[in-house]
């Protein structure tokens, strides 16, 4: 592997694919595309659609199984040992391929690792990224918000931080990721906030919600837990105001 592609290819609609991300998917002699269990079947087919839509059906393609992260140890520790088997099975799907492409979703700078484990590949090649629409910017738009008060600095963080560490100081506004378990419930004062919440935002499938936690929060986690049933996954995101 001499050239590594890191394409942003958005939330999974096709208009999200950038001129240039399509310019470099046909410049690659082969782009992986992951497998992440049957229950994560529709992200493998969600990338297939894209390919297919860009470069057609002889699109040089290889699949492969993504490894699972042991999560029974430290988190850290998982992550790294995790990482490590990722590049191992990226440079065996790859095979002989010069210039190898992988989408990813959103942008590839956004709590996203793929260019911390490409920085593992030895020897290593060539990354080129190509920045993708974020999840924060598709929900943003969804509900035809700004991200951020007049002026004001906003947050981009986890679901894990705001249960372990509550509220991030110095903001009004925190977009929540990597949330899987509606991480907003475990708020002090939550008549204090606002939501704007969204699952499969920017695809077909996009569901979305709002209004003032008190109200809201029930009715979100009962929505989200009827989508994960229904897809057998979910990706979603919020955004909380602090009044």
């Amino acid at each position: 592997m001499q050239q590594l592609f890191l394409i942003g290819i958005g939330t999974g609609n096709p208009d999200h694919v950038t001129g240039e991300a399509r310019r470099v998917m046909a410049d690659a002699d082969l782009i992986l595309i992951p497998r992440k269990g049957a229950d994560k079947a529709d992200l493998a087919d969600l990338r297939r659609q894209i390919v297919h839509a860009v470069l057609g059906p002889d699109a040089p393609v290889v699949e492969f199984d993504l490894p699972r992260r042991d999560a029974s140890g430290d988190y850290l520790t998982g992550v790294d040992a995790w990482h490590d088997a990722i590049a191992r099975a990226w440079v065996d799907a790859a095979g002989q391929a010069q210039r190898v492409a992988l989408l990813i979703w959103g942008d590839p700078s956004l709590y996203d690792s793929s260019l911390r484990i490409a920085a593992r590949l030895d020897p290593a090649p060539t990354i080129r990224v190509v920045p993708g629409i974020t999840a924060v910017q598709a929900l943003t738009a969804a509900h035809a918000i700004p991200v951020n008060e007049i002026g004001a600095p906003f947050v981009v963080t986890t679901g894990r931080r705001l249960r372990d560490e509550g509220w991030p100081p110095g903001v009004d506004t925190a977009v929540v990721m990597l949330d899987g378990q509606c991480s907003f419930q475990s708020l002090s004062e939550p008549e204090r906030y606002d939501i704007w919440w969204g699952a499969y935002v920017g695809m077909a499938e996009q569901i979305l919600d709002r209004g003032p936690l008190p109200e809201a929060a029930a009715r979100i986690v009962a929505t989200r837990a009827r989508a994960r049933a229904d897809h057998g996954w979910i990706m979603d995101i919020y955004l909380l105001r602090r009044r």
